[in-house]
């Protein structure tokens, strides 16, 4: 367990770490092409920020992503169109490469790789160390060591924070550097065991209120959910999805007792937080421990009691909200428990769960790609009870443009997800149901990825279009990339008021045409 640490120098060690500024994609008809959030919660920020302070360093954010700078870093021909890659926030060149003894970058999404390695070489200029984490410098180190990272921190779990930047520091090491990978190509192993969430350092009022968010890409509602502060209460995961990275960090599951689950939650009210988002898609791995239903229902008391509505961005797997639990996916009870899916989903005008992304089933084709959803009648009634439960708003998030996809299967599935549309709106007309059609991403690292790219079907290179959910990138075997695109802007048609951003694009494109 790391604890708080006061180092004993003449010089407490100044690291700034930076997020990136945003991005955005612009077609020639001025419509933004991808989800654009400048002011969301920071989260990593926010853990990372609390680490490193703990360790007895100066950390401080350096935030890009606040500011009006716009500019074009590239093009790229899309969909028959030239999209314009821009960046929102401040200019990179604003940043003084020597302000800081090291810098931090973390980028978990290719789609701003592009951006991450314009700071990275910007700040190589000054001569200092920078360490680089995140999902995608994972996936493709090398790539972020060509661009002049000192350091790629490979351990997810916030083991290796301290001793990396001890190490790029030349400070004596209070413990041995373990999953790191230097320039020079020297890998440090993952430490064993990886740090347990539930000893991460809490981060002080200060750190949590500059990483609340000031902004949400779905307009407010019926109550005011800004600002906004998040969560990540658990890590990693029992599945083995091939579409996901997390199998591949090498950290098992961990979860937050609830106790220490609750501490992090009123920080964020108490930083002023009038919501919080959990980006965590594993919140109900608990519940395969005996306790952990428990658990569960004593959180969601907890949330409910702080009058802290929350919102589940990621998705949780709905599979584990039955009688069940997801153990055996052959012999299985799929009931849904009905006082799980109150606590989670249940909301009352005021408080409890404001906002669900739930992933959608295939119901025809393609279940194989993702084992760990429901059958579709038990999918369906899952949906039935999370609406009873009066949840007022739910994203149903489905991946198209898996490789069997096709004009028929798109046309089956379109028919099925109007008619579970319509059939959620008769259970509880309050409810905003949208649809939102996401084209597949082939993540680096991850087996789908590499089947994807090895297929041949994969038809861009450039990181800002392979990594954004909101532009399609490969074909399928009967389809088109252009024809993928064409049916997430049809499919985000359904539901009762759309905001989701491929809906709001689709919105942006139909009154051009109009036009």
């Amino acid at each position: 367990m790391q604890t708080t640490v006061k180092l004993q120098t003449e010089k407490t060690p100044r690291i700034g770490l930076v997020e990136l500024p945003a991005l955005k994609l612009i077609d020639p008809n001025g419509i933004q092409r991808n989800e654009c959030s400048q002011y969301g919660p920071l989260l990593s920020k926010q853990i990372l920020l609390a680490s490193l302070q703990a360790g007895g360093f100066d950390a401080q954010l350096v935030n890009l992503r606040s500011g009006n700078y716009e500019e074009e870093y590239g093009t790229v021909m899309w969909n028959g169109m030239l999209i314009s890659k821009r960046y929102l926030g401040k200019p990179i060149s604003s940043i003084d490469p020597q302000s800081f003894d090291a810098w931090g970058v973390t980028n978990n999404y290719m789609q701003y790789r592009d951006l991450a390695f314009m700071v990275i070489r910007h700040l190589a200029s000054g001569g200092k160390p920078i360490v680089v984490g995140g999902s995608d410098a994972i996936a493709d180190p090398d790539l972020y060591l060509q661009a002049g990272a000192t350091a790629i921190v490979t351990d997810k779990s916030g083991g290796a924070n301290w001793s990396v930047f001890d190490y790029v520091l030349g400070r004596q090491m209070r413990e041995p550097i373990s999953g790191v990978i230097l320039a020079d190509g020297t890998r440090y192993q993952l430490r064993l065991p990886p740090m347990h969430p539930q000893d991460w350092p809490l981060p002080s009022l200060d750190v949590v209120k500059q990483c609340l968010g000031r902004e949400y890409w779905a307009p407010e509602g019926e109550i005011s959910i800004l600002p906004m502060g998040s969560v990540f209460v658990d890590l990693g995961c029992d599945r083995k999805c091939d579409f996901c990275q997390t199998p591949t960090y090498g950290t098992g599951y961990r979860r937050m007792s609830t106790e220490r689950t609750l501490e992090w939650l009123a920080l964020q009210k108490d930083a002023g937080a009038k919501s919080v988002i959990s980006y965590s898609d594993q919140f109900l791995g608990r519940v395969l421990f005996n306790e952990g239903r428990q658990e569960v229902l004593d959180i969601m008391k907890g949330v409910r009691e702080m009058e802290l509505p929350i919102l589940w961005a990621n998705g949780l797997e709905i599979r584990k909200a039955t009688l069940g639990r997801g153990y055996d996916r052959h012999s299985e009870d799929l009931t849904p428990d009905y006082e799980l899916v109150e606590a989670l989903w249940g909301w009352d005008g005021k408080v409890g769960c404001y906002e669900a992304y739930i992933p959608a089933e295939r119901p025809i084709f393609g279940r194989e790609s993702y084992a760990k959803l429901l059958p579709w009648q038990q999918h369906c009634e899952m949906l039935r009870a999370i609406v009873r439960a009066g949840v007022p708003n739910i994203y149903y998030g489905v991946i198209l443009g898996l490789p069997e996809d096709s004009q028929e299967t798109m046309l089956r599935l379109e028919e099925a997800f109007w008619e579970l549309s319509e059939e959620l709106k008769t259970i509880n007309p309050a409810t905003n149901f949208c649809l939102s059609p996401f084209s597949i991403r082939p993540i680096p690292g991850t087996p789908q990825g590499q089947n994807i790219r090895s297929s041949g079907l994969l038809r861009f290179e450039d990181p800002a279009i392979v990594g954004e959910f909101m532009t399609a990138c490969a074909d399928t075997h009967y389809m088109t990339y252009e024809e993928v695109a064409d049916w997430q802007f049809r499919l985000a048609c359904i539901g009762n008021k759309n905001l989701t951003g491929v809906g709001q694009m689709a919105k942006g494109v139909r009154e051009k045409a109009a036009v």
